[in-house]
C-alpha cells in the first residue's frame, strides 16, 4: 500500500504541507503533479484517448526465428524452427508463436526494420525512432515524454506516461525510455522500477487520504491559520488540484489486479516475474496492467519484456524460455483490446534494437545484426492483416520496402493525432526540433 511519510509543519490531520505537495512526484521522476496540470493547460488538446502500448524485447529477438523464417536458405542459416498458417491466408509465422497466428488478422508483421545505429545493446531507438548519435542538447525525448509533454493526461489522476520497467543488471533493458531534453518532469510513471521504494514511505496510508473533502477542508484549516506563511504563496488552483488527484483511487484500480476478473487474469496467466538474466521479466501480468493502464487514461505504456541476446543455444532458450509466454502475452493483449473496443484506438509495437545473424554459430547461436530485424505492430485504426517488408534470401538485409524505425514512429504519432511532419519541440538551446526525423509514417497502414 502506498504510504506517506511526515516531516515538517503538519496539517490537521497529520499530513505536512511539503509531503502534500510532493507526494505527486512519486515514481515520476520528480514530475511534481502542479507541473503536469500545467502542460496539459498548454496543450488544450486533451480530446480522444489513443494511446500506444510498447513493448521492448531487451537484447534483440531473433527475427529469421520469428516472423521472417528462410526455409529455403542453408541449414545453417534457416535453423530447426518451422512456419505455420496464420488466420491471414499467405502469413505464415514460427511454429513456436500458434496464438499470434490466431490473430494475425490484427497484426503487421515487420520484416525489413532498420535504423538501429549500431549492434551495441541499447534501448534507445525503440523508444525514439532516433539514433543515440548527435543528439540536440539534452538529448533526444521518449515517444511517451513526448506525448506527456504535448497532450497531457485524459484524467488527471493518472500519469499520461507509464513505465513497467524494472531495475535490470545491463541499465538500457530496464529503461521505460528517457525525458532528454523535456526535462525529468516528463519521465514515466515506474509503478514496477526503481520508484517502488519511494511508495513506501513512513505512516500515512491512503486511507488517511481518500477522504477528500476533509484533506481539503484541513488544508484551508492551515492556510487560515498561517496566513502570512510565504511558503504557502505557492498554493494556487493547480495545486490544489494535484491534492484532488492524489486522493483519486483510479491509477490505484488500475494497478491492482485484484480487481480484474479472474477469468481474464487465467487468461492473460502470470509468467515469470524475475528478471531473466541481466534482462527485465517475462511477466505477463504486465501486458494486463498495460490493457488496464490505457483503459484508465494513460497515453502511453512501455513494458520492458525478457532478455533474448541468445548468443548460444538460440532455439532452445528462445522455445523453451521466451516464445511460449510472449506469444501468449502478446496474442491475450491484442485480443482483449479488440474485444474490448479498443482495438481502433490504442496501437501496440513489440520489437528490439536490431535482429540477429543469418548464420548460426558455433554454439548454436545467433549474434548482433544492425543491418534488419524484425517487429509486430497491431491495433491503432491501422489496415492490419499484412506483412510489410521483406529481406533477402538469407535474412541479411532489406530487400522490398525497408521500414525505418522512424517511419513506425511517424505511424503511432498519427494514431495518436500528432502530426509528425508539422509537430516541433525546442531543445535546451532553443532550437526546434521535429518530434520524430522527417519521415513519412507508413502509407500502406
Amino acid at each position: 500500500m502506498l504510504t506517506i511519510s511526515g516531516h515538517g509543519g503538519r496539517l490537521c490531520d497529520g499530513v505536512t504541507r511539503r509531503d502534500a505537495l510532493k507526494i505527486g512526484a512519486l515514481g515520476m521522476g520528480g514530475l511534481t503533479l502542479p507541473d503536469l496540470l500545467r502542460a496539459e493547460q498548454r496543450a488544450g488538446i486533451r480530446g480522444s484517448h489513443k494511446a500506444v502500448i510498447m513493448i521492448y524485447m531487451c537484447g534483440a529477438p531473433p527475427h529469421q526465428d520469428m516472423y521472417d523464417l528462410k526455409m529455403n536458405a542453408p541449414s545453417g542459416i534457416r535453423g530447426p524452427f518451422r512456419p505455420i498458417d496464420t488466420n491471414v491466408p499467405g502469413i505464415q509465422i514460427c511454429e513456436h508463436m500458434p496464438m499470434l497466428a490466431r490473430v494475425m488478422d490484427k497484426c503487421i508483421p515487420l520484416r525489413s526494420l532498420y535504423g538501429s545505429p549500431n549492434g551495441s545493446h541499447d534501448s534507445f531507438i525503440c523508444y525514439t525512432g532516433r539514433s543515440f548519435r548527435n543528439q540536440p542538447p539534452g538529448g533526444w525525448p521518449s515517444m511517451g515524454s513526448v506525448v506527456s509533454f504535448l497532450q497531457g493526461g485524459t484524467n488527471a489522476s493518472v500519469p499520461p506516461f507509464v513505465g513497467l520497467s524494472p531495475n535490470t543488471g545491463h541499465p538500457p533493458y530496464g529503461s521505460p525510455g528517457h525525458p532528454g531534453f523535456l526535462g525529468i518532469g516528463r519521465s514515466a510513471f515506474r509503478p514496477s522500477g526503481p520508484s517502488r521504494a519511494n511508495m513506501k514511505l513512513n505512516g500515512i496510508t491512503l486511507d488517511r487520504l481518500g477522504n477528500r473533502k476533509q484533506l481539503l477542508s484541513s488544508l484551508d484549516g492551515f492556510r487560515r491559520t498561517h496566513s502570512n506563511d510565504a511558503s504557502l504563496a505557492g498554493l494556487d488552483d493547480l495545486n490544489r488540484q494535484a491534492l484532488d488527484i492524489l486522493t483519486s483511487s483510479r491509477l490505484a484500480d488500475a494497478l491492482d489486479l485484484s480487481k480484474e476478473d479472474r477469468a481474464v487474469r487465467e487468461r492473460y496467466g502470470k509468467g515469470d516475474p524475475k528478471n531473466f538474466g541481466d534482462g527485465a521479466p517475462r511477466n505477463l501480468e504486465h501486458f494486463l496492467l498495460a490493457r488496464r493502464l490505457v483503459e484508465a487514461g494513460a497515453r502511453v505504456v512501455t513494458l520492458n519484456f525478457g532478455r533474448w541476446d541468445f548468443h548460444s543455444n538460440n532455439h532452445t532458450t528462445a522455445r523453451n524460455t521466451h516464445l511460449p509466454l510472449f506469444d501468449r502475452g502478446l496474442a491475450t493483449l491484442i485480443a482483449d483490446l479488440y474485444e474490448r473496443g479498443l482495438g481502433d484506438d490504442v496501437s501496440v509495437v513489440a520489437w528490439g534494437e536490431f535482429g540477429r545473424t543469418p548464420r548460426i554459430n558455433k554454439t548454436a547461436g545467433r549474434d548482433h545484426w544492425p543491418q534488419v530485424g524484425g517487429g509486430l505492430i497491431a491495433g491503432g485504426g491501422m489496415r492490419t492483416g499484412q506483412v510489410i517488408g521483406s529481406t533477402d534470401r538469407t535474412g541479411s538485409v532489406p530487400q522490398d520496402r525497408p521500414v525505418h524505425f522512424g517511419e513506425v514512429f511517424a505511424t503511432l504519432y498519427r494514431n495518436l493525432d500528432l502530426d509528425p511532419a508539422a509537430m516541433k519541440l525546442q531543445d535546451l538551446s532553443g532550437r526546434p526540433q521535429y518530434i520524430v526525423d522527417k519521415h513519412p509514417w507508413l502509407p500502406e497502414v
